[in-house]
C-alpha cells in the first residue's frame, strides 16, 4: 500500500501535520492472541466487576428481560443484518422495523414513528430541531426546555442546536420540583418555536402536561414531549394530551444497561410533520404480484438527497436494539407493560417510605412520581453512596452537582426487579451509615 501511494513509511502519511501537534508514538502493541487467550483475558477482567444491588436510574434501568428476547434477537438473520444498505433485499428486517414503528406509534398515541435514532439524548436534540423546522408560523429561534429534562439530553441538544443558530432557554424548577411556567411567561418576549418537557422527567416527576399544552398554544409553539416507554403502560400517551413530537430512551424495552449502551432513541410525531422527520422510515406496500412488501419510504438524509435539503446527517438506525425492543413489546403486550409499570411505581413508593423513615433523609417534595424519587440528605451524598457501594448497594445518583439548588440530593429508583427484601436491606444499610457519623462531623471531614 505504501509503495502504491509513493510513501516510504507510515510516518510519511502524516507529514502534513505539524510536529507540534503530533503525539509521540504509541506504546508497543503486543502480538495478537488466539481465541482461547482472548477468552481468558475477558473472563479475568469481567471477574473484576463488583455486582451491586441497583437502586439507580437516571436514564438506564434494570428491568427483567424475558430470555426469549435475546435468544431470538441473536439469531443470525437478525444479529448479522445490522445495517442493510440494500434494504429492500432484507424483507424480514424491514417487516420487523415496520412492526416496531407501529408499536411505538400506538404506545405514544402518535401517527407515525421512525426506525429509531441512536439514544434518548440524540432523539431529544433531533426532536427540538425538527420542531423548529415544522413551526413555520413562528420566526423565533428559541426553544424553552424544562430544567427537569435529563441533563445529558439538554447538553447534547445544546451542542447540536448552537451550531444551527438556535437558543435554548432553560425553565427553572419551582418549589415542587417542576418547571416554573410562570418564569417561562416572564421570559417570552422573544417568542418560542417550541417547548420541551419530559413526562416522567429526569427527577421522576410527572409535570402538569395540560399546562404545558396550554402554554405552547398561547406561545404559538410546538410541544416536544420526552417519555419513558414503560411509564406509558400507566400514563396517558402524549398524543392524547397534545404533544406534537415525542422522543425518548428505548433502553427499558428489553435492552440491558450494558455500561451505557448501545441504546435506542425513540421518535414519533403527528402525520403533518412527517416530511421533517430525520432518519429512516419503513413502509408497507405490495409487490407486482400483490403480496405484502416493505420498503424504506423516507430517507431524508445526506446519503440520499442534497445535503442542503437533508433533515439530518443520521446514517443508520439502531437495528439490533429495535429487534430486541420489538420482541419485548410483542412478548409483554399492553397488559404486560401495564403490570411492569405498576410494579415499578409500587416499588418506588415502598422505597421512598422506607428511606424517609431514617433520620436525616426526607423527600425533596411531595408530588406525583413514577419510579424515581429525589431525596434530600442532611450531609453530602457522595460519601454515603461510597459507603453503600462497599456494602454491595448502588444507592442511586448524586445529583447535587447537576441541581445545586436542591442541596444534598439523591435520585433513587426502584423497578419491578427490586423486592421488599431488597428495599429493607437498602434501608437498613443506609440507616447504619447515617448513624455512623453526625452531619457536622461529615461536613468537617469533607472540608
Amino acid at each position: 500500500m505504501l509503495r502504491r501511494l509513493g510513501a516510504g513509511s507510515i510516518d510519511d502519511l502524516f507529514d502534513e501535520i505539524p510536529p507540534s501537534l503530533q503525539r509521540p508514538a504509541p506504546p508497543a502493541i503486543p502480538a495478537g492472541l488466539g481465541e482461547a487467550g482472548i477468552s481468558r483475558i475477558a473472563t479475568e477482567r469481567a471477574g473484576r466487576n463488583q455486582p451491586l444491588l441497583c437502586f439507580a436510574g437516571g436514564g438506564a434501568y434494570e428491568h427483567h428481560i424475558p430470555a426469549a428476547v435475546w435468544d431470538i434477537a441473536s439469531r443470525g438473520e437478525f444479529y448479522s443484518n445490522y445495517t442493510p444498505y440494500q434494504a429492500e433485499a432484507a424483507q424480514g428486517s424491514l417487516q420487523l422495523t415496520y412492526e416496531y414503528q407501529t408499536m411505538i406509534a400506538a404506545l405514544t398515541g402518535m401517527d407515525v414513528a421512525n426506525a429509531s435514532l441512536y439514544d434518548g439524548a440524540t432523539a431529544f436534540a433531533e426532536a427540538c430541531l425538527m420542531a423548529v423546522r415544522c413551526n413555520r408560523r413562528s420566526h423565533s429561534r428559541r426553544i424553552a426546555v424544562a430544567r427537569s429534562v435529563h441533563p445529558a439530553w439538554r447538553a447534547v441538544a445544546g451542542t447540536l442546536l448552537r451550531g444551527q443558530g438556535l437558543e435554548i432557554v432553560e425553565v427553572p424548577l419551582d418549589s415542587s420540583g417542576q418547571a416554573d411556567l410562570s418564569a417561562l411567561r416572564r421570559n417570552s418576549s422573544g417568542g418560542f418555536a417550541a417547548l420541551a418537557v419530559a413526562a416522567p422527567d429526569y427527577l421522576g416527576g410527572l409535570p402538569n402536561v395540560q399546562a404545558w399544552r396550554a402554554c405552547a398554544k398561547r406561545e404559538g409553539a410546538l410541544l416536544v414531549a420526552g417519555v419513558n416507554p414503560v411509564a406509558l403502560g400507566m400514563l396517558r400517551p402524549p398524543g392524547e394530551w397534545g404533544a406534537d413530537i415525542v422522543c425518548g430512551e428505548g433502553q427499558p424495552l428489553g435492552i440491558p444497561m450494558s455500561g451505557g449502551g448501545p441504546y435506542l432513541g425513540l421518535l414519533a410525531c403527528k402525520a403533518r410533520y412527517l416530511r421533517q422527520m430525520p432518519g429512516r422510515l419503513a413502509g408497507r406496500t405490495a409487490d407486482a404480484a400483490g403480496n405484502p412488501a416493505y420498503a424504506l419510504t423516507l430517507q431524508a438524509r445526506e446519503q440520499h438527497i442534497r445535503r442542503s435539503r437533508a433533515t439530518s446527517n443520521i446514517c443508520t438506525n439502531q437495528g439490533l436494539m429495535v429487534t430486541a425492543a420489538t420482541l419485548y413489546m410483542a412478548l409483554l403486550g399492553g397488559e404486560g407493560l401495564r403490570r411492569v409499570a405498576a410494579a415499578c411505581h409500587a416499588r418506588t413508593a415502598e422505597l421512598a417510605a422506607a428511606l424517609t423513615a431514617i433520620d436525616g433523609v426526607r423527600r425533596a417534595w411531595d408530588a406525583p412520581f413514577f419510579h424515581e424519587h429525589v431525596l434530600r440528605l442532611d450531609r453530602p451524598v457522595a460519601p454515603v453512596l461510597a459507603a453503600l457501594a462497599r456494602k454491595g448497594i448502588l444507592g442511586g445518583i448524586d445529583i447535587s452537582a447537576q441541581y445545586p439548588e436542591l442541596g444534598n440530593a439523591l435520585l433513587a429508583c426502584a423497578t419491578e426487579m427490586r423486592t421488599t427484601e431488597d428495599i429493607r436491606g437498602y434501608a437498613s444499610a443506609l440507616a447504619a451509615i447515617m448513624g455512623e457519623e453526625t452531619p457536622a462531623g461529615t461536613a468537617q471531614h469533607a472540608a
